[in-house]
C-alpha cells in the first residue's frame, strides 16, 4: 500500500494522525486536526546535504540599505494606506465582510495597474463573464488584464510568464490537489498562502489576496495567514452607508492603522480626501449629548462626533450598548463620572455612538465620551465648535496624550473655537493661543464645571 503524502495535525498538542479525526486523541479538544503535507524521506536527505563553505552573517553596519520600489494603484487613498504605494513582489490581504466591495477594489486597482503593467485576476468565485460585466459597470476597460476563472491553484505558476502583479479572489476559495481536504480549510489555506508566497518572493510579483471574515470579524483561515502577508488590511463599513474605511492592521512597509475613507457610488469605489464632514452631524449642538473630538488614525487626525444617548431604564439591569467604543472602556468612564463627579448613571440605559463607522481604541477619546455623557445627563448641548480629547484615569485626572499639537492644528483647520485639551500638554501649545480659545483640564470635574458652570 502506498505511503500518504499527508498527515492530519493537532493544533492543539501536535499529535498527528494518518486520517481526519473529529476529536484529538491525546488531548480531546475537537476540531483541531489540521492536514499537512509530509515531506519524503529522499527529499529530506537531499535537503540536508546542503553545506555553507563561509559564513554568510554581516555585521549591521555593513548591510546595504535596499530602497523598495512603490508602484502607485491610481487610487491615492490605497495608496496612503499601504505606505506610498504598491511594493514590488509583496503580498498584500485585504480581508471584509461580505459585498463590502473588496472585488470591487481590487478590479478597479488591476484596471489602474493593467494600463502600463501586465496584471491577472485569478477569480475562484466568480465567471470571467461576471467580471468582465463588472468591469464594464464601473467603466473600466483594459488590454492587458488578463482573467482566468479557475479553483486549482496548482497551474497558477504556469499563467504568470510577464506577470508583474496578481489578484487571487478569494483565498478560500482555491484548494491545491497535494491536500484531500476542500478548499477553505486550514490546511489549505496555509498550504496555498505558502505557495504564493515563494512564488512572490523568487519571481519578483505582487499579489493582492481577497479573504472572508468570520461572523467574529476575524480573518478566516489560520492565523498564519496573516503572518506570511506583507500587508493586512481590513475593509469596513455598513453595507446600507455609501461610505467604507480602509484600515492597515499590519504592514511591513509603512505605518499600521492608516485608515482611508471611500465613498461608493455607481461607478465604483471612489477616495474621499476632504472627509471633514464625514464624522460629523449637520445638527451638532443644537441636542445635548454630543461632543467632536480630534482622533488620530495612522499619520493623520480627523475630526470625529461621539453621540451619547441617556434613557431611564425600564429593566432591573441597564444597558450599555457602545458603538465604535471600547464596552470595557466604557464601563470605567461610567464608575469615574459616578465616583469622582456625583453624575449617577446607575438607573439609566446608556448608548454611545461613533459616527461614520470609526471605532475610536485610543485612550485620547476618553475627555470626550466623558463629555458627552454628561451632557447628555444634563440635558444641556455642548457648543458646535467645541473639541474635547484626554485620556481619563481612575482618579478622575486627565492625562497626557501624544500627538496633542496635531490634534489641536486639525480643530485650528475646521474652524473650531474651543479645544480642551489636558493640563500636562499645555506647554506645547503656545503657538495655537492666538488661534483658538485652548482650555486646559486637569480632572473630569473641572470639564464638567468649564462646559455646563455647575
Amino acid at each position: 500500500m502506498a505511503k500518504s503524502n499527508t498527515i492530519f495535525v493537532c493544533s492543539e498538542c501536535g499529535a498527528t494522525s494518518p486520517r481526519w479525526l473529529g476529536r484529538c486523541p491525546s488531548c480531546g479538544k475537537f476540531n483541531t486536526m489540521a492536514e499537512e503535507i509530509v515531506t519524503p524521506p529522499a527529499a529530506e536527505k537531499s535537503a540536508k546535504k546542503t553545506t555553507f563553505s563561509a559564513p554568510r552573517a554581516l555585521p549591521l553596519s555593513r548591510v546595504e540599505y535596499q530602497t523598495y520600489e512603490r508602484t502607485p494603484s491610481g487610487i491615492s487613498e490605497f495608496d496612503n494606506v499601504i505606505g506610498g504605494g504598491i511594493v514590488k513582489g509583496s503580498l498584500i490581504l485585504l480581508g471584509g465582510d461580505p459585498g463590502i466591495g473588496k472585488s470591487t477594489l481590487l478590479t478597479q486597482i488591476a484596471a489602474n495597474l493593467s494600463a502600463r503593467h501586465r496584471v491577472l485576476y485569478f477569480s475562484a468565485e466568480e465567471s470571467c463573464s461576471q467580471v468582465k460585466l463588472r468591469t464594464e459597470r464601473l467603466g473600466l476597460s483594459s488590454d492587458n488584464l488578463l482573467l482566468i476563472n479557475e479553483t486549482c491553484i496548482d497551474g497558477l505558476e504556469a499563467e504568470l510568464d510577464g506577470v508583474e502583479f496578481c489578484v487571487i479572489d478569494s483565498i478560500q476559495a482555491v484548494y491545491t490537489d497535494d491536500l484531500s481536504s476542500s478548499a477553505g480549510s486550514v490546511g489549505q489555506v496555509r498550504e496555498c498562502a505558502s505557495r504564493l508566497m515563494r512564488i512572490a518572493k523568487s519571481r519578483g510579483i505582487t499579489f493582492f489576496l481577497i479573504g472572508h471574515v468570520t461572523k467574529e470579524g476575524a480573518l478566516a483561515g489560520p492565523k498564519v495567514l496573516e503572518h506570511i502577508m506583507d500587508t493586512v488590511l481590513y475593509f469596513e463599513g455598513e453595507n446600507q452607508e455609501n461610505y467604507r474605511i480602509l484600515r492597515s492592521v499590519k504592514n511591513r512597509f509603512g505605518n499600521v492603522s492608516e485608515v482611508g475613507v471611500f465613498e461608493m457610488t455607481d461607478h465604483g469605489i471612489i477616495p474621499v480626501t476632504d472627509y471633514s464632514g464625514i464624522f460629523l452631524s449637520e445638527s451638532r449642538g443644537e441636542e445635548s449629548g454630543a461632543i467632536v473630538t480630534p482622533a488620530r488614525t495612522g499619520n493623520r487626525c480627523m475630526n470625529v462626533e461621539v453621540q451619547t444617548l441617556i434613557s431611564k431604564t425600564s429593566f432591573g439591569q441597564p444597558r450599555r450598548m457602545p458603538l465604535g467604543v471600547d464596552y470595557n472602556k466604557l464601563v470605567l468612564l461610567l464608575a469615574v463620572l459616578e465616583k469622582r463627579c456625583g453624575v449617577n448613571l446607575g438607573g439609566f440605559d446608556v448608548y454611545v455612538n461613533v459616527m461614520g463607522g470609526i471605532k475610536l481604541g485610543e485612550p485620547a477619546s476618553d475627555l470626550a465620551v466623558c463629555a458627552a455623557l454628561a451632557s447628555s445627563y444634563f440635558d444641556k448641548p455642548i457648543d458646535k465648535f467645541t473639541a474635547a480629547f484626554g485620556e481619563v484615569g481612575l482618579t478622575g485626572e486627565v492625562r497626557a496624550v501624544s500627538y496633542a499639537e496635531k490634534r489641536v492644528a486639525e480643530c485650528v483647520k475646521m474652524g473650531f473655537k474651543r479645544v480642551l485639551v489636558p493640563a500636562k500638554n499645555m506647554k506645547s501649545m503656545t503657538r495655537y493661543m492666538d488661534k483658538i480659545d485652548v482650555v486646559p483640564i486637569l480632572y473630569v470635574g473641572t470639564m464638567i464645571k468649564t462646559l455646563f458652570r455647575q
